[in-house]
């Protein structure tokens, strides 16, 4: 593991995850991404279209995409946001309630999974470094500084 990068580890797990729920997703004919949308999306109130992307961490093409898709297969609906005359809300149809608790269970039974594999220490450590290293990218701290050195 030693000669492996920080960032390696990241993107060869995370890509691991992302297909195993994409093949999770396959067998119900949908994907990672219509799950991660239907839980992005409040059961009650709807979510404006324009706040789901960046909830997601999606490009507005690609979300346009997820969405088009959703609204096809009876997942969502489209209504006109009654606080902003421009925008949209996206709501769940019943049928769309439904997969999202399938999604739901999804992630739970993973994230269950995880924790059971791992002592509270080693899951403290994980979310610390989680954390520092998501906090250095949003504070531009990691390619903005004046000098880099290379250990």
């Amino acid at each position: 593991m030693k000669d492996k990068t920080i960032d390696y580890v990241l993107r060869t797990t995370w890509l691991a995850v992302n297909k195993m729920y994409n093949e999770e997703a396959s067998k119900f004919d949908t994907t990672m991404a219509t799950g991660f949308a239907l839980l992005s999306i409040d059961p009650e109130k709807g979510t404006p279209s324009t706040s789901l992307g960046p909830k997601m961490g999606m490009e507005a093409t690609s979300l346009s995409r997820t969405l088009k898709t959703m609204q096809e297969k009876g997942l969502i609906l489209r209504k006109p946001n009654p606080e902003d005359g421009r925008g949209v809300l996206i709501h769940l149809t019943e049928f769309g309630r439904e997969k999202r608790e399938y999604s739901k269970e999804r992630v739970l039974i993973f994230n269950e999974t995880i924790k059971s594999n791992l002592s509270e220490e080693q899951l403290k450590h994980f979310y610390e470094v989680t954390e520092v290293i998501n906090n250095m990218i949003s504070n531009k701290k990691i390619y903005n500084q004046k000098e880099h050195t290379i250990k």
